[in-house]
This record gives structure tokens, C-alpha cells and sequence, in this order.
């Protein structure tokens, strides 16, 4: 299944909306309403809802090829990148992760997983409390919707401040590897429009098709490479 090319129209669309004064209340709808489309909802009609309706348990912890990740782990990092960005960039406020959360979830990690092993990611994905994770996403969620609702447009041109860069690296949302520290230097040069058309839709949009696609593949194999 492939979602990802139908988002495209939609994200183009956004692009073209959210720069411009005059256009930017359309952009704002729409923003919300794909936003929306991306976590849980009460009507179980989302690319969320029913990615998660198809799945089974086991599915979250399957690593099907060398070249995979996990439905788990997909839905960690854009789950605490969206934290991240949206609550300590955007709005300047606390991310919603905690110390409750981590207990909750039964992880030991802070960060999004950008370096994380394939142990790693199996270790995060065999321990992580499944509907915990549920729970984190939609807090998560309601939280950007507030949040973007009440953005004007002056404020799509505020790019993030150093201080809240340093916040993220503080408090373990990045970590020092190569592969994890890149994410400071990509969303500091961002402003709000940059963080809410890339990891608040695009980023998320293509995680999600990885996991219909890891779901898929699950099923087609018998094997697989980690599980």
C-alpha cells in the first residue's frame, strides 16, 4: 500500500498556502485536518486508526529484511520528533515526555532513534508498553492541534531559538552520535511554516506508509531478518 504519492497533492497544496498572509487561514484548515488524519481519532477513520486496526501484537517488534526498522520504532521517532519540535521550537514550551511517560512506555530511552542499532531498535521495540504508545501519540497530537490552532501567520517566519535547540540536546531528545546530532543543526535553521511542513506532515506521512508497508511484508514472509 502506498499512501505517500496521494499525500503529495495535499502537502503541495500546504506549501503553496502557508506562505502567504492572505491564504494562510485555508492553510491552517488544512494543516489541521492532514494533521488530524495522521494520529488516533474517536471515529477510527484515520491513516492511524486503521493502520492499527490491521495490526497484531507481534507485528510491532518484526524486523522483516537487514534494510527494515519496526512498525514500533516507526512510530516512536515521528511520535517524539513531532514532541520535540512542535512544543519546544514552535511554541517554546515543555515537550510532554517525561519521566511518567518513559515508565509508562517502559523505555529507557529519551531520543527519536535516528541512531539507534538494529539491536537497539528491537531492544525499544520488544519492551515498549504498545498502548502506552497509543496514549503518547494522541496526547501528542491533541496538543500540536491546539497549539497550531491558535498560530497566526506572522508566527510561520520564527526561526527556533538557540535556547530551545539546547533544550532538546539537555534533555536527551537528540544524542551526541552523528547520526542522532544532525537533527539540531536541520531544525535550527527551520522556521514554525519549515517545522510543520516537514516533520509536523511530510516526515510522519512517510513513516506511516513505511509501516502499511512493513505490515505487508510481514505477512507476505515467513522469515524474517529480526523478530
Amino acid at each position: 500500500m502506498s499512501i505517500a504519492s496521494e499525500w503529495n497533492i495535499q502537502q503541495k497544496e500546504l506549501k503553496e498556502l502557508i506562505g502567504k498572509k492572505e491564504t494562510f487561514d485555508k492553510a491552517k484548515d488544512l494543516y489541521l485536518s492532514m494533521h488530524r488524519n495522521l494520529h488516533f481519532s474517536d471515529s477510527d477513520n484515520t491513516l492511524m486508526d486503521q493502520l492499527w486496526k490491521i495490526l497484531d501484537i507481534k507485528d510491532f517488534s518484526i524486523m522483516p529484511t537487514a534494510k527494515d526498522v519496526t512498525i514500533a520504532w516507526n512510530i516512536w521517532h515521528i511520535t517524539r520528533i513531532e514532541d520535540l519540535t512542535v512544543n519546544i521550537l514552535v511554541n517554546n514550551s515543555e515537550q510532554i515526555y517525561n519521566k511518567e511517560w518513559q515508565k509508562k512506555m517502559n523505555v529507557s530511552v529519551n531520543d527519536t532513534g535516528n541512531a539507534m542499532t538494529d539491536d537497539e531498535i528491537m531492544d525499544l521495540s520488544k519492551s515498549i508498553n504498545i498502548e502506552a504508545l497509543k496514549e503518547y501519540r494522541k496526547a501528542v497530537g491533541i496538543q500540536t492541534q491546539s497549539i497550531f490552532s491558535k498560530l497566526k501567520f506572522e508566527d510561520m517566519k520564527k526561526k527556533a531559538e538557540s535556547k530551545g535547540i539546547e533544550k532538546i540536546l539537555n534533555e536527551g531528545g537528540v544524542t551526541d552520535h552523528p547520526d542522532s546530532i544532525w537533527l539540531l543543526d536541520f531544525w535550527g535553521k527551520k522556521n514554525a511554516a519549515g517545522i510543520i511542513l516537514m516533520p509536523g506532515t511530510r516526515h510522519q506521512i512517510g513513516h506511516i506508509n513505511d509501516c502499511y508497508n512493513l505490515k505487508s511484508s510481514i505477512d507476505r514472509k515467513k522469515d524474517y531478518y529480526k523478530s
